[in-house]
This record gives C-alpha cells, sequence and structure tokens, in this order.
C-alpha cells in the first residue's frame, strides 16, 4: 500500500496491482473464451469467478479454469449464488436472499455441495455468498435458522479445504459482528463489499470495515450513492464518484493480511470495461 500525491495535491491512498481482480460476472460473458478475453484486456492478475455457470452451463463455461489458468490469470476465489434470489427491490431481496427462504434451501444446499466439490478439485481456497438478511434480534426465529444453514455450509466447504466469505450490505456491520460471534466458526469470514453498505442502507462503510476488520478475507471495490427514498435501492456508480472515502476506507485496508485480494465489481451501467480500468486507475495511482 503506498501514498501518492493527487492533482489536487493531497495524498491518495493506493494499492498494488498485483492484489486486484475483477469479478467474472461484471464482464457479463457469455462464454469461457469472451471472459479469457475480457480480463486480457483489462490487464489484472486475478478474477473472482462465479461457479455456478461453470457447473450449470458446461458447453460455455466448462472449460473457463484451465483457459484462464493457460492465460496467466489466477482465480484468486469463487463466487456462489443461493437460489431464487430475486434483487427487484429491497422487500423482494429480504424474501429471497441467501440461505433464509425455506422454499429455496435444499436447491441452494445442493448447488453450495457441487460448488465446494468444484472449488476443492480446482484449489480455490474461497467461496463467498450473500448469507440473506440476518436479523438482528437474537430472539427472532429467522436469525437462529439462518445461523445453522450457514454453520451447515461452513462445514460443507470446509469438508473440501475452503473457506466461505460472507458478503456484506445485508445487515449492518454491528448485525454481522454479532452473528459471526454466535455462529462461532472458524471457516467463516467476511467479503467486505463497501457499496453495499450504501445501496442497503446498512451503515457508513469506512466504519463497518474497521468494525469488521478482524474478520474480512476479501475486499470488492466498488461505489454507490444512497438513496433519496427510505426503503429504497441506492445506485451503484463507477468507483471514485460515489460516497465511498477511497482513502480512508483504503487506509484500513492497509492495515489488513496484505495477501487479501482487492476485486473490482461493477454491477451497473454499459461501459463496464471502461469503469473498470478507471476503478484500477484510481486504486493503483497508475
Amino acid at each position: 500500500m503506498t501514498v501518492e500525491s493527487s492533482t489536487m495535491n493531497e495524498p491518495r491512498v493506493t494499492i498494488p496491482t498485483e492484489r486486484l481482480g475483477v469479478c467474472s460476472w461484471s464482464l457479463r460473458p457469455t462464454a469461457a473464451e469472451e471472459l479469457v478475453e475480457s480480463s486480457l484486456r483489462l490487464g489484472l492478475p486475478k478474477i473472482q469467478l462465479a461457479l455456478g455457470p461453470v457447473l450449470e452451463d458446461p458447453e460455455a463455461f466448462g472449460d473457463v479454469m484451465p483457459r484462464l489458468r493457460d492465460s496467466g490469470v489466477r482465480i484468486a476465489s469463487g463466487m456462489l449464488e443461493a437460489v431464487g434470489e430475486d434483487y427487484s427491490t429491497l422487500e423482494t431481496i429480504k424474501a429471497t436472499g441467501g440461505v433464509r427462504p425455506d422454499e429455496h434451501w435444499p436447491a441452494t444446499l445442493a448447488r453450495a455441495r457441487a460448488v465446494a466439490t468444484l472449488a476443492g478439485e480446482e484449489g480455490i481456497t474461497l467461496v463467498t455468498l450473500h448469507a440473506g438478511f440476518i436479523p438482528h434480534d437474537p430472539g427472532d426465529p429467522a436469525r437462529a435458522v439462518v445461523l445453522e444453514r450457514l454453520r451447515t455450509l461452513a462445514d460443507l466447504f470446509a469438508e473440501h479445504g475452503v473457506r466461505v466469505g460472507l458478503e456484506t450490505g445485508q445487515e449492518t456491520a454491528a448485525t454481522l459482528l454479532d452473528a459471526l460471534a454466535e455462529l462461532d466458526h472458524g471457516n467463516v469470514g467476511v467479503n467486505f463489499d463497501p457499496a453495499n453498505m450504501i445501496l442497503y442502507g446498512m451503515g457508513d462503510p469506512v466504519e463497518s470495515l474497521r468494525l469488521l476488520a478482524d474478520h474480512v478475507v476479501q475486499v470488492h471495490a466498488k461505489d454507490a450513492t444512497p438513496s433519496r427514498t427510505p426503503g429504497s435501492w441506492g445506485d451503484e456508480v463507477p468507483l471514485g464518484t460515489g460516497a465511498v472515502d477511497w482513502d480512508a476506507f483504503l487506509a484500513i485496508v492497509a492495515t489488513l493480511d496484505p495477501a487479501l485480494d482487492v476485486v473490482i465489481e461493477r454491477e451497473a451501467g454499459e461501459a463496464r470495461e471502461s469503469d473498470i480500468l478507471a476503478a484500477r486507475r484510481r486504486l493503483t495511482g497508475a
């Protein structure tokens, strides 16, 4: 981690390129070849790979891992998407997100088994997912259900030598910290996404990272602006144009394990590659 001068002669915190990656789904590939080509154009050394398509669309993505490795791109981590998630509104994702909905839990567990096996076979040591909204109230019956299902997943992935990272955003950092303490499972960490804290209206990303720092196993680099209407989504925006204080945020990242990956994620807009390249320039100062 370094500090460089910005155009306004103010110190700007940056990170080395070798720590950077990109989320595969940000590039919206339709086949393995497209993903590899996009990765090479971006010049980023790592990728977080969505593992569902590898298993469920083998004709398009079955050979993506050897293609990436042959091209020199390292798979930093995998991503597990729970079955049936609907991000249309905050209410729909609250009802359908992660491991919480009973109707989708058997299918999510089956997908998790397949993903854990694949990750273990391929030497991928971290897979991230959204847990779903974890109720803050310890007496809420839904909280016990979510935690028990997360414990099941943590045990399952541990059998394959794979760690689980819970992505931030769908609850406050304090609630997630309490849940991690109650879960008390050494195979579970945090995939910290600063933009999600803003998008879901769940607190300041810098203070939230400070609170969860001891549990962070990967960082997503994404930006957002808060909603002007309570109960509705904020807006994801190109990195550096939103409400995340990147100097303050990266200063805390600098205190974390230097082996942790910082993965650029862009899920909105039609200029994905140029937005990711701009994010790379801001993060590295180059």
